[in-house]
């Protein structure tokens, strides 16, 4: 097979040169192509291609996979005055691409590169950081069109090449209902993912354009002359491509310094077995020297919030044990009162390298914090979804969607219950307005402390709010209703309610902190920890009492649901180990982990799911199993926080 630089070799190398070297080798695993299907769930990317062909309905489709017979099968519609080619390939020396959408109008060319990222602005000058750098969030999504460019102008150099991205534009509306179920995400057998186009969708059933075509001829003339940033690069633009796409070829190894990103390489694997090997430790062992047992003393990639990493780096300063209380700084040794981020820092650094198995707790201040709280005590957790292809009519792409929430309910004599849940399992259906009509009905039976984990709950519900300002009074007959409720409970910048959420996770930040918990304040991390910790806890979920109608009152679990259960060294396996997966063929660490590496919430295998029952093809039963584990995965949510909330109580008695 020939080693051509295509434009996701050439994305991969702008993160790092040496990854060219691991791609696409069986020996080194590659963390983020776990699951092609889950990734166009997760991004929407498939079917915001697939609309943007609808809107060329006389396009070429080229979907030979072979380079030859695409490159012959382009170059003969090429010869047409005016013609769309969708994937059109060039090949020029040892570099290749394939086009998203080309236009030929004469000697014109419109390269159009289709991404599912939003945009809302004018022009690309919206692309620009205030210094008038390109924004690192377009930096990526800039250099693959001035990439794909400079191939196409290189291979046919009498064209006059125009490049341009196609957007989702969060700018405007849908005009038309069911759009997103024009296109069904399917896999081939050989597992590829595509997009079934239902019908034949004419430009009066997709209604008004959502995606915008934005010229930035300025932005990929700016990479050519290096001006796109602060700093200039240390090879041209031309220089920089031919560097890589001649090691590449050769297949020849480049070395990068190490850095911060290294810590998210997808190239790291613990394990080595069978033949499979981590590039991420031997790209370390080769600069550093390292053997085998370095690689299990503690990193500084761990410590938590911290932003003086490639400073330490930079010194040499790898491993934990050899950071100091100066290299955190000021503050870092004041543990009095509440935690500050530098206190939480040290204390994790010192913790980790004394092998201290004990978890720090105020005891004074989360005291304070709960005799403050009026009971019942509600734990509420949300999951939603932000689509690049609106699921109703008079949505915008990326409007979030609130499809679940879980809700539990703490009384002052300890009873727990599961008092409500809901879930929109429908098709198409837009369920904001819906879901806040149940939350209030859930919450307005007393005055009782609210509580959420993170602050996605309140963000969530102020935008809602602002999609009921803007509702007719005719479609949503008590919209006042709701705008009233909502400020009850959240808080912006220019309310707060009454009735505030209280925020677990700042409560976690500012008293608690666990060895196990390593770098992360996520629920999923903190409630093994806490469960681990505490006796009361081990003694009272190991028994049988949670279910449908045990002593502890489930929706969702049948009787007999034993919440504590151990490995074989006695440590509590995590409950979120303890539900089947929502996806067939894959454990739920493999998908957090890829989701999460691409910094999506702690929600993010929940998301995937719903989008899979909105975007897929699938029988009633496989529907129906996809919804019943999202209802358990939210339950488990909200038990999750009554889990700290025990702990926490007992602590402090």
């Amino acid at each position: 097979m020939p080693r051509y630089l295509t434009k996701s070799r050439f994305a991969l190398a702008l993160a790092c040169p040496t990854k060219l070297y691991y791609s696409g080798k069986d020996q080194y695993p590659d963390q983020n192509t776990e699951n092609d299907f889950l990734a166009a769930l997760a991004k929407g990317g498939f079917q915001v291609g697939a609309l943007a062909k609808c809107y060329y309905p006389n396009g070429h489709d080229i979907d030979a996979l072979d380079y030859e017979e695409a490159i012959k099968r382009t170059n003969d519609l090429l010869q047409q005055e005016n013609v769309v080619i969708f994937e059109a390939a060039f090949r020029v020396d040892n570099l290749f691409i394939r086009v998203d959408v080309l236009e030929k109008i004469g000697n014109q060319i419109n390269l159009i590169e289709v991404k599912s990222k939003s945009f809302s602005g004018n022009s690309s000058l919206d692309m620009l950081n205030k210094s008038g750098y390109l924004d690192s969030g377009w930096k990526k999504y800039i250099y693959d069109v001035a990439f794909q460019k400079h191939v196409v102008t290189k291979a046919e150099p009498d064209w006059d090449v125009k490049a341009y991205l196609m957007l989702a534009d969060k700018d405007t509306v849908a005009t038309v209902d069911g759009l997103n179920q024009k296109f069904l995400l399917k896999e081939n057998s050989n597992g590829r993912t595509y997009v079934e186009i239902v019908g034949n969708p004419t430009p009066e059933e997709l209604g008004e354009e959502i995606l915008v075509r934005v010229n930035v001829d300025d932005l990929c003339q700016m990479i050519y002359d290096g001006t796109d940033s602060k700093t200039l690069p240390e090879k041209s633009f031309i220089d920089l491509v031919k560097y890589l796409a001649d090691h590449y070829s050769q297949d020849k190894k480049i070395i990068t310094p190490i850095h911060t990103g290294c810590a998210s390489c997808e190239f790291k694997t613990e394990e080595e077995t069978d033949g499979k090997f981590s590039g991420f430790k031997e790209c370390w062992s080769h600069q550093l020297h390292w053997k085998h047992q370095d690689f299990d003393k503690p990193l500084i990639f761990d410590i938590w919030n911290f932003r003086g990493k490639q400073k330490l780096m930079d010194n040499g300063i790898y491993h934990m044990d050899q950071v100091t209380v100066d290299d955190i700084g000021s503050g870092a040794e004041n543990q009095e009162d509440i935690l500050t981020p530098k206190a939480r820092q040290w204390l994790q650094v010192q913790q980790t390298v004394s092998l201290d198995p004990q978890p720090y707790i105020d005891l004074d201040g989360l005291r304070e914090e709960m005799d403050s709280w009026v009971y019942p005590l509600h734990m509420i957790d949300f999951e939603t979804s932000a689509v690049a292809v609106p699921f109703y009519k008079g949505r915008r792409p990326y409007e979030q969607t609130a499809f679940q929430f879980s809700h539990h309910i703490i009384y002052e004599d300890g009873r727990i219950e599961h008092k409500g849940q809901y879930l929109n399992i429908y098709r198409g259906v837009f369920p904001n307005f819906e879901f806040v009509r149940m939350l209030k009905a859930e919450l307005s039976e007393d005055e009782g402390s609210v509580f959420r984990y993170a602050a996605h709950e309140n963000t969530i519900l102020n935008h809602i709010m602002i999609q009921l300002q803007e509702a007719n009074n005719d479609d949503v007959n008590d919209k006042e209703e709701l705008i009233e409720f909502i400020k009850t409970i959240t808080h912006s910048a220019n309310h707060r309610g009454t009735r505030d959420m209280i925020d677990l996770l700042e409560l976690v930040k500012s008293y608690y902190w666990h060895p196990l918990m390593k770098g992360s304040n996520s629920i999923k991390a903190v409630l093994p920890a806490i469960m681990n910790s505490s006796e009361y806890l081990k003694e009272r979920y190991i028994q049988p009492i949670y279910g449908l109608n045990s002593e502890v009152k489930s929706l969702n679990f049948k009787d007999g649901w034993k919440w504590i259960q151990l490995d074989d060294q006695g440590k509590v396996i995590s409950p979120y180990k303890l539900l089947p997966s929502l996806f067939d063929g894959l454990d739920d660490d493999q998908i957090e982990a890829y989701l999460m590496g691409d910094k999506l919430a702690d929600g993010g295998a929940a998301m995937t799911a719903y989008a899979m029952m909105q975007f897929s093809e699938m029988s009633q039963e496989e529907h129906q199993r996809i919804a019943d584990g999202l209802l358990r995965y939210c339950e488990l949510d909200t038990m999750a926080m009554v889990f700290i909330y025990e702990g926490w109580k007992e602590m402090i008695i």
